[in-house]
């Protein structure tokens, strides 16, 4: 008899993360929790940041926990949108990824629109203005003469900053990409030109990928552990909310859906 197939989504909420397996035995789906952490933002010099260190080291911990139970064949990782990490030529976290609500953007809204009027950013990207998003950040980067901007190789988002630490790819899922406010949803790439209006280097804007994108195995350094070696990692639509519809029973006309997040 066929071993049922196990598979681990991993999910960073902005106050806690978890790991679920789900077990398919070719016919139903069943699923357990493996692992809960909290994400505990920390404020350092006046600006608040996400523990990444931290939260990476419990992504690592719940997929080993998981693979110790029985073998896992692939992991997904989702999180929340518009924050992002920046990283140097060598491939190295710059610092810690910014939360959103850090009061560095707090009024650039009006400061945008002077460099690109709200309606040709709403035509452009089809997001709703605000100030948390990645786009804006940016701009308040750059407004502050933020050194990090000329020192980064790539912005990764976080749920790609994780899947970059865990196999070396560092690319732009789809859907996360899309809550950025720096992406054209028509052609889905990014929108370069509105990018570097802003004031920022559109450099920094990796490949984007499609979600069910295999992004290869894990690193050296984490599949010296043989539960860890063959497990695939795969980027899922890595957006919590583009996941959690996806897994939305919607199946008629008067079906409809609530979301609600911290914000």
């Amino acid at each position: 008899m066929k071993s049922p197939l196990r598979l681990l989504a991993l999910d960073l909420g902005a106050e806690s993360g978890r790991g679920i397996v789900g077990t398919f035995d070719g016919e139903g789906m069943q699923l357990s929790e493996s692992h809960r952490f909290p994400n505990v933002p920390v404020r350092l010099g006046g600006t608040l940041h996400w523990d990444f260190l931290r939260l990476f080291g419990d992504v690592v911990a719940t997929i080993r926990r998981a693979a110790s139970e029985s073998p896992i064949a692939s992991v997904g990782v989702d999180a929340w949108g518009v924050d992002f990490g920046l990283l140097d030529d060598r491939g190295r976290l710059l610092a810690n990824p910014v939360h959103y609500r850090d009061s560095r953007t707090e009024g650039i809204l009006e400061r945008a629109y002077r460099k690109v009027p709200q309606a040709e950013i709403y035509r452009r990207t089809g997001i709703q203005m605000m100030p948390i998003n990645t786009l804006c950040q940016l701009l308040a980067m750059s407004e502050a003469g933020d050194p990090f901007l000329a020192q980064a190789d790539r912005l990764l988002m976080m749920p790609d900053l994780v899947n970059y630490f865990l196999t070396g790819r560092s690319v732009a899922e789809y859907t996360i990409a899309s809550t950025s406010q720096c992406m054209d949803p028509v052609r889905r790439e990014w929108d370069t030109e509105l990018v570097e209006r802003m004031g920022a280097p559109s450099r920094l804007l990796p490949e984007i990928v499609a979600p069910g994108t295999d992004l290869g195995t894990m690193l050296p350094y984490l599949a010296d552990d043989p539960a860890l070696a063959s497990i695939r990692v795969v980027a899922p639509g890595s957006h919590d909310t583009a996941s959690a519809v996806a897994g939305t029973p919607l199946d008629g006309p008067n079906t409809a859906f609530l979301s609600s997040g911290t914000w």
